[in-house]
């Protein structure tokens, strides 16, 4: 009699890509995560790829008729590479989960909820367990008051610097904005590569628009001659300084958000420059934070295989049981409780360090304590923590008072 086997994946069991309940699309297996307009990718690459490859066959000519080879070869090899850089960056910008925060199939658990006023009096009420969470919590982080607002779509609270978006309708880690030229949401994740493609497209306009005048002065007769014999050079300028105000601009934007430590989202919305921002930490260490820290690794698999009724592709409505295809945009995120009864942070939090917390539920004698994203076991202790703390102005939740110092 030959052995049993064991059945993985079960005849019911699919990728989690093909039950995700956002708007992504997937290739390679769920190994390529792109956003719904993923198609304008097609539009980017010829912007891009139509005047980088006619200055490169400008070039090629150029080297044919053994017009200056020490300068036909090396230009030609800068544009190739510029070209290509510019290429990848936008590809791995495009092609990746951007900082994705997994789905709960149902909303949080929390019996203390019912009954306690809260500030804004908005409240999020299922009908069916009859469950009344506060729509917002005030968290303290570095001596200022930010709030966390719960998701109706994700069924979550979202950690700080986080959005919904309404295009992908997916919650994003430390979500900058949704760009219709990658067809992808810049987050947590693709960030650092956004900056590396905006930067090598600016690079290569100016790459291109610098030796295209250099091969029209280089002819002999007057200027005006030289442009007539070199229509090509004449296009590819022109189109350069155009696209040099649109990427350059944006290229300078976001090194000043950088150095503030800002999301596109964050300054348009918060205006920091009227209020103290809570997560600047200076020039360098903001830099360094960007460019020199490791980005986190995806908090979902989406080629694990689940069923349908499994937790982590569920979510896909909000707490009234309605399906919702289209979220509202928002800054905060939240964590959750994993099936171990532990509680699991989103990635964005996972780099923030906390320090010891006093666990005020633990010392009424209650066994469990009702659901709180911001709530941590009482010995999970990290050094060089910033102050972070729930706001005790906030009547909500009184009985669940924490802080962290």
């Amino acid at each position: 009699m030959a052995a049993a086997r064991d059945p993985s994946p079960t005849p019911q069991s699919k990728r989690l890509y093909q039950l995700w309940k956002g708007n992504n699309k997937f290739l390679c297996g769920g190994r390529a995560v792109f956003g719904p307009d993923a198609g304008s990718l097609f539009l980017t690459t010829f912007l891009i790829g139509g005047p980088a490859t006619a200055f490169c066959i400008k070039m090629l000519l150029l080297l044919v008729r053994k017009d200056d080879p020490c300068y036909d070869i090396p230009v030609l090899v800068g544009g190739l590479v510029l070209a290509i850089m510019d290429f990848v960056f936008l590809f791995m910008t495009s092609g990746r989960d951007p900082g994705i925060i997994p789905r709960n199939c149902q909303p949080p658990e929390s019996d203390e909820s019912v009954g306690i006023p809260s500030q804004s009096m908005e409240w999020v009420n299922n009908k069916i367990t009859g469950l009344k969470l506060p729509r917002t919590k005030d968290l303290v982080v570095n001596g200022h008051s930010i709030k966390v607002k719960f998701c109706d779509t994700c069924l979550l609270y979202r950690p700080p610097r986080a959005s919904h978006c309404s295009i992908c309708n997916n919650c994003i880690q430390k979500f900058d904005h949704h760009c219709p030229w990658v067809g992808q949401c810049i987050g947590l994740r693709n960030y650092p590569y956004f900056i590396g493609f905006i930067t090598s497209s600016t690079t290569l306009c100016i790459y291109v628009f610098a030796f295209s005048w250099f091969n029209v002065l280089r002819q002999h007769g007057t200027l005006w001659s030289a442009m007539s014999n070199d229509v090509l050079s004449v296009v590819l300028i022109a189109y350069c300084f155009i696209a040099f105000w649109f990427v350059g601009g944006l290229t300078l934007f976001h090194v000043y958000l950088i150095s503030t430590n800002q999301t596109t989202y964050e300054n348009f919305r918060y205006r920091y420059d009227k209020k103290e921002n809570p997560f600047n930490r200076g020039i360098i260490k903001n830099f360094k934070q960007v460019f020199f820290s490791k980005i986190p690794v995806s908090a979902i698999n989406f080629r694990e295989w689940v069923t349908e009724d499994d937790a982590s592709i569920m979510g896909g409505s909000d707490i009234n049981g309605n399906f919702v295809g289209k979220g509202k945009f928002d800054i905060e995120m939240g964590g959750k409780f994993g099936k171990d009864g532990a509680m699991h942070l989103p990635s964005i939090l996972q780099n923030l360090d906390y320090g010891s917390l006093d666990d005020n539920l633990k010392k009424k004698g209650e066994e469990k304590p009702a659901f709180d994203p911001f709530l941590f076991p009482a010995d999970q202790e990290q050094p060089n923590s910033p102050q972070i703390s729930i706001d005790k102005s906030n009547p909500v939740g009184d009985n669940r008072k924490q802080q962290l110092s």
